[in-house]
């Protein structure tokens, strides 16, 4: 497990970096904008589904099916990933179609508004990526079996590359701030799925031989696309109410400033402000919450029918999420300020209220992203522990016990969002979904135990979980203090300054605690053996 672990971490962290360059570059072009918010927007509908699919639910319905069919031999693998495929491309290529004539049509009947205007225009130039992140997802899960962790992993870096690429074009003409280029950035991001897929196709060509006598294959077909819907609701209570929080920030744009007559809480930068922070604390998330279900999954589903390894297997899952995301969460609440001005601002004081497409956040976004981040952060834990919870019913075949509990969670996360962005504005939205993620967390545990037979921690695993909380609070209180002793940053480089040392200083403290308190999690990711 931990090998794959690190091989998928490690592509994944090479990935998650592109990604912060590339949101760091859209903040300098749009800056904390209407036109900001509206890119955001329109590339949250295609990121939504490389998360989705990409990052779990498709490939966590396939790949017990596709591991399955292989021990009946290549050929009847090699008819459903076929079948799979063509399915997958034909069925989202359509809702795909249909989706850009609806779009199409609510433009053209809304009221004229410019920012309306554009948001919708970006998500039609985004939404063709969808079908191909799906077929790519597919992809990746057959580079899962067969133990290719690490390419499966790279999609992002090619969807990042893109980006980038285009977005320091117009840097270096000088072009910021222009509706042209949100379409320009918008139109890499449907190509860099095509390149994704090809790729990951071509990564196959050895493994897999295409066919289209799908016949004896298709009961197995059905299963597994019958499993899919319950899986996608799911895994996807996060991407669900992240989308959820999209919605609810971009009501300025796309329904005006007031509600029912009444004045909103937000404003039209508040979406471009809460993809900021998103992108913070995914950032964890994606290298070591999400690696740990990716290589964790395809063992469980192999070791389902024992029940020992199968327990075995989980726990050890849980306690890595844990050991990484509760540390992280903590960090990043410490430096989170520092971080989103040194990201995303041109440091201290750059700018009041808003400030110009193309110059970045102003100070006031600043102390708004740095407050959505606030709120995020405390579950970064609880977003990492519920895959690979999940992840635990999928391997034995029970899809809908975690989408029961995410629909509820999702219902949960509507009225809490309601609630707190009177009170809070955008860092409402942050809190709503972390403590529906917790909630979730301690829900799955309850149900592995009463529907699985399977203890997610066992009487071994309390004193490792100890270990980390209090690693985790002798690392924030090392950081803190040296924040508190450190004087007030007053240009950029004192911010990036504060950043690396609080950084620095965290991950030694907590470093040299696990080291100290021989922490079994520590020892499994720098590869000693400990049978605990």
């Amino acid at each position: 497990m931990v090998v794959a672990v690190r091989a998928v971490s490690g592509v994944t962290l090479v990935s998650r970096l592109g990604g912060l360059a590339r949101d760091v570059l859209v903040s300098r072009l749009f800056g904390d904008t209407a036109l900001g918010s509206a890119f955001a927007a329109g590339f949250a509908i295609p990121n939504l589904f490389r998360r989705l699919f990409g990052e779990g639910a498709l490939s966590a319905a396939f790949i017990p099916e596709y591991t399955d069919s292989g021990r009946a031999g290549r050929d009847e693998s090699d008819r459903l990933a076929s079948l799979t495929v063509w399915t997958l491309g034909v069925g989202t290529g359509l809702l795909t179609a249909v989706a850009e004539v609806a779009l199409l049509l609510l433009a053209w009947l809304l009221p004229p508004d410019e920012a309306r205007l554009t948001s919708i225009r970006l998500i039609m130039v985004m939404l063709p990526f969808m079908p191909f992140i799906c077929v790519t997802a597919i992809l990746g899960g057959m580079l899962q079996v067969h133990g290719r962790f690490a390419a499966a992993a790279s999609g992002p870096l090619v969807l990042n590359g893109f980006i980038i690429a285009v977005g320091l074009w117009h840097v270096v003409r000088g072009e910021r701030g222009s509706e042209g280029v949100a379409y320009a950035l918008g139109l890499a991001t449907t190509l860099s799925g095509l390149t994704q897929a090809a790729a990951f196709a071509w990564l196959l060509r050895r493994k897999v031989s295409w066919r289209s006598d799908w016949g004896a294959i298709r009961p197995r077909a059905r299963r597994m696309w019958t499993r899919l819907v319950p899986v996608l609701i799911g895994l996807g209570a996060l991407q669900i109410n992240t989308l959820m929080d999209q919605v609810i920030a971009m009501w300025p744009i796309w329904f005006g400033p007031t509600i029912l007559g009444v004045a909103y809480p937000l404003d039209e930068r508040s979406n471009i402000l809460i993809a900021a922070a998103q992108r913070l604390y995914q950032f964890p998330l994606g290298v070591f919450g999400i690696a740990v279900a990716t290589a964790v999954f395809p063992m469980l589903a192999r070791d389902a029918g024992d029940t020992d390894r199968f327990g075995s297997t989980l726990r050890r899952g849980v306690r890595l999420s844990f050991f990484i995301g509760f540390p992280a969460g903590a960090g990043l609440m410490l430096v989170g300020h520092d971080l989103v001005a040194t990201l995303f601002s041109s440091g201290p004081g750059a700018g009041g209220e808003a400030r110009e497409a193309g110059t970045g956040f102003s100070a006031s976004g600043v102390g708004r992203t740095a407050a959505v981040v606030m709120g995020f952060a405390p579950a970064i834990w609880a977003y990492s522990v519920n895959h690979v919870l999940a992840r635990a019913f999928y391997a034995r075949g029970d899809t809908r016990t975690p989408m029961r509990v995410s629909l509820a969670m999702v219902a949960l996360n509507l009225v809490l969002n309601i609630t707190l962005i009177w009170p809070l504005r955008e860092a409402g939205l942050a809190w709503s979904t972390s403590l529906c993620a917790m909630i979730q967390c301690a829900i799955l545990a309850v149900m592995c135990r009463r529907r699985l037979g399977t203890e997610p921690l066992d009487a071994a695993s309390w004193p490792g979980l100890l270990k980390t909380v209090g690693g985790t609070a002798v690392m924030a209180a090392a950081v803190w203090t040296l924040l508190q002793l450190m004087p007030e940053a007053r240009t950029w480089a004192d911010q990036a300054l504060r950043v690396a040392i609080g950084t620095g200083v965290g991950i030694a403290a907590f470093t040299a605690w696990s080291a100290a308190m021989r922490s079994h999690e520590f020892r499994w990711l720098i590869g000693r053996r400990t049978d605990a």
